[in-house]
């Protein structure tokens, strides 16, 4: 009895140790989002992981995807849990602090660990077009405030998420003490706001700080002033569950860390937004270039 139980032992050790290694990764839907989870995923392909891709989703619903086990990892921006997650109120400019935090919240409530904090920070901004920064002396989003006191028909263009987000567009009006009508501020998806914002259809737009269309159109990023928009520093996220079972999972994806900054993260998205690129593509090329995927 004792020699079958040993036999069956090693036989389920075995299989172990021969087991598909499975994961459900996640992306957000825009470009940055995706380069930066195809690199979580080919990494994790190259180390023997077998990955199911659940990319092309809005916030709220990945983020309900990772906390119901229907995602196992994908990464997310500090600023955006702290404000749209957590409901946080309090403003928080020291970017580890800010991580830390959030990373111990979300740990302690729901189970979900944040690995490294990767180095560059991707926030908000409203961005317009030189000519008209330069003919109106706009600057800043406090210019631009004083601005709208005497031109009520300047139209914003945000995506929908943002639109609708607690820390959103009308946060950052309200914040601004910019009286705009709902009216003004039309919905598209990220990069179609840039386009807009060239052909002149909207004078405002959401950008993301690392966005390569700001360097294609030449934009002016309005000055945040006020200091209204948080740290937004990217960490890819894991269910406890998950890294419990692959510890490897931290090692595997330090190269994140070590090899991604704002000049690197704008070059790659440069790659995609301007010349075309697959974001499956960029990440695999950048990885080999590196020494980390064959």
């Amino acid at each position: 009895m004792k020699k079958k139980l040993t036999i069956f032992l090693f036989m389920i050790l075995i299989l172990n140790l021969f087991a598909t290694k499975e994961l459900i990764i996640g992306a957000k839907m825009f470009t940055e989002g995706y380069i930066v989870s195809n690199l979580v995923s080919e990494l994790l392909k190259e180390n023997g992981f077998e990955i199911k891709e659940n990319f092309g989703l809005s916030s709220f619903p990945l983020r309900k995807a990772i906390e119901t086990g229907q995602v196992d990892i994908y990464p997310e921006y500090t600023g955006t849990a702290w404000a749209a997650y957590f409901k946080k109120d309090e403003r928080i400019y020291d970017p580890v602090k800010l991580f830390e935090l959030v990373a111990k919240e979300d740990l302690e409530r729901n189970s979900i660990v944040w690995l490294d904090m990767i180095n560059f920070n991707n926030t908000y901004g409203m961005a317009v077009r030189r000519e008209f920064s330069e003919k109106n002396n706009i600057y800043s989003l406090s210019d631009l405030s004083e601005y709208l006191k005497e031109n009520k028909d300047i139209i914003f263009g945000v995506n929908p998420e943002y639109y609708q987000r607690a820390d959103g567009i009308f946060s950052v009006l309200s914040y601004y003490e910019m009286d705009v009508p709902r009216v003004n501020i039309k919905t598209m998806e990220a990069g179609l706001t840039y386009t807009a914002l060239n052909s002149k259809k909207i004078d405002v737009s959401m950008v993301y700080s690392t966005d390569a269309l700001i360097l294609k159109y030449d934009l002016i990023v309005l000055n945040d002033d006020k200091n209204f928009f948080p740290a937004y520093y990217p960490s890819v996220m894991v269910r406890k569950e998950i890294l419990d079972k692959y510890p490897e999972i931290k090692d595997i994806l330090k190269p994140l860390k070590r090899y991604l900054n704002e000049d690197i993260m704008i070059r790659l998205n440069y790659l995609v937004d301007v010349e075309g690129y697959e974001p499956k593509v960029v990440a695999q090329n950048y990885l080999k270039g590196l020494g980390f995927i064959k």
